[in-house]
């Protein structure tokens, strides 16, 4: 028992490991990255958890989350405001309407997840994989992003004061910014966000 504890602590280290590593190279690398990944493992995909069993934990007052498996949850409609969820995994996660404010998503795993009308003001989402991620009417209001949101569905989001800027501070193994390629923010509310030097083509 105890080295399959270790076994998975070893793999959970590699992702969270793989997660940083994302957040800091640029776009073209961490792609390379991303397909020495597999993304279909159950690693990924799988969650150590059921939603009565996250819905207790916050009634006992747990926050944090960090390297959690709560991939393919439904967790939709859920006070999750504060909670920590630092490298964990939420790929094709259900948040719709969720409340994540002032929640930490530095380096978690959102592939093709629904935050679809959820509320995510002032959370922050450094380092972020959020490929296919569904924010249609979400509001990120004051969030801080350096997340690889390509492919992203922000339909009518709301961007107010949000920072999507790159981290000029921390460079020591590449720029982090917000990724935002290909993604489609139809009718977003951007003002007074901060996208200079975010991967983009958004135009004028």
């Amino acid at each position: 028992m105890h080295g399959r504890t270790n076994r998975r602590e070893f793999i959970a280290g590699l992702v969270s490991a793989a997660a940083m590593a994302l957040a800091f190279v640029g776009p073209v690398r961490a792609q390379d990255l991303m397909r020495h990944l597999d993304l279909t493992s159950p690693d990924m995909t799988s969650a150590e958890m059921t939603r009565a069993e996250v819905e207790t934990a916050l009634a006992s007052h747990e926050t944090d989350f960090t390297g959690k498996k709560l991939s393919g949850l439904d967790l939709s409609g859920l006070d999750l405001s504060g909670v920590q969820f630092r490298a964990a995994r939420l790929n094709k996660t259900k948040l719709i309407g969720a409340k994540l404010d002032g929640a930490i998503l530095n380096q978690a795993w959102l592939l093709d997840a629904d935050l679809t009308r959820a509320s995510l003001q002032n959370a922050q989402m450094l380092g972020a994989q959020m490929r296919g991620a569904k924010l249609d009417g979400a509001n990120l209001a004051g969030a801080r992003i350096t997340a690889d949101i390509s492919g992203g569905s922000l339909l009518r989001t709301i961007l107010t004061g949000a920072n999507l800027s790159a981290d000029m501070k921390n460079q020591s193994m590449g720029l982090m910014r917000a990724v935002l390629r290909s993604a489609n923010l139809s009718g977003a509310d951007l003002r007074q966000a901060d996208l200079s030097r975010a991967d983009s083509n958004l135009r004028p």
